[in-house]
């Protein structure tokens, strides 16, 4: 039925005039080499942060995530909103955030949307969330938890052209408590992806690691060469894009590496945008170096 309804949100969304298509892996791909890039956005509008000018308006927080994609759509393949940084502010704040994915997927269709919410839960709860950034925001994709197993991750599965992006082995301090610990001789996060593998329409699935965590990726590589990794942790965090690349690229480029404090609070002023778009440049011309001398084009 979640197949029959994403086919059907489609012909709803064409009829309201938003040209958002369901976006494949193969067309992600083609996307990248495209613009030459592969970098995600991550906007996590919070109003402490924000160019204090955009507090005057009725909506500061769509103001400033139209204003810095306004400025670096033609710089990224994706747009990753964190959902708490909308969630609260209650009401209000869940507004700003369709009225974004609305304004992305009517006039950027073919940048891919990231719900940063890291959901996961009971069956019949992961499917209401499913539905809830699937069919109502249709957004691409949708980051979850893995710890309550197959029967919290499926019912995102069940979407077609819908990709569930997966913690894997996160970029903070604390994922060592956890997500290393060996258990019967292997360290845990190999377990989780292992697992994630043999679940029903795991080809769905793609993978958050950290690039703080680089050294790792040869190792995650070998387990799902051919997945898509969200790789948060550049720029504030301190990862390094070359050794991500190093250790982590495929043949099909396989990385969508984000970047969120660094791009948006580049700067406080009326110029936020501008400077967006100069940090966004910085590193869409590093990516284009890199994906040139890999694929030649």
């Amino acid at each position: 039925m979640s197949r029959v309804n994403s086919q059907t949100n489609n012909i709803i969304c064409n009829f309201a005039g938003l040209s958002k298509y369901n976006m494949t892996t193969q067309q992600l791909h083609d996307q990248i080499l495209k613009k030459k890039s592969f970098l995600c956005v991550g906007l996590d509008p919070d109003l402490t942060k924000i160019p204090q000018h955009l507090l005057e308006s009725e909506d500061p927080i769509f103001e400033f995530n139209k204003a810095i994609i306004d400025a670096t759509h033609d710089l990224t393949v994706g747009y990753k909103p964190n959902t708490a940084f909308f969630e609260a502010y209650g009401l209000k704040g869940w507004l700003s955030l369709q009225k974004t994915i609305n304004y992305i997927n009517e006039n950027h269709p073919d940048i891919f949307t990231i719900a940063d919410a890291k959901r996961g839960d009971i069956g019949n709860t992961s499917s209401m969330y499913a539905k809830a950034f699937f069919e109502d925001l249709n957004f691409d994709s949708v980051t979850v938890a893995p710890y309550m197993g197959k029967d919290s991750v499926e019912p995102f599965l069940a979407f077609e052209n819908k990709h569930t992006i997966m913690l894997a082995l996160t970029s903070n301090e604390g994922a060592f408590d956890f997500q290393t610990l060996t258990t019967n001789g292997k360290e845990l996060y190999k377990q989780v992806l292992e697992t994630s593998k043999t679940w029903k329409n795991s080809e769905n699935l793609m993978y958050v690691v950290g690039a703080t965590k680089a050294e790792y990726f040869t190792e995650i590589r070998k387990i799902v060469p051919d997945s898509f990794l969200l790789v948060p942790g550049i720029g504030a965090q301190g990862g390094s894009l070359s050794e991500v690349c190093k250790y982590g690229m495929n043949d099909k480029v396989g990385l969508l590496v984000n970047s969120a404090r660094a791009i948006i609070y580049a700067s406080k002023g009326t110029d936020f945008a501008e400077k967006a778009r100069e940090e966004a440049l910085k590193v869409q011309q590093e990516m284009e170096e890199i994906i040139g001398l890999k694929f030649q084009v």
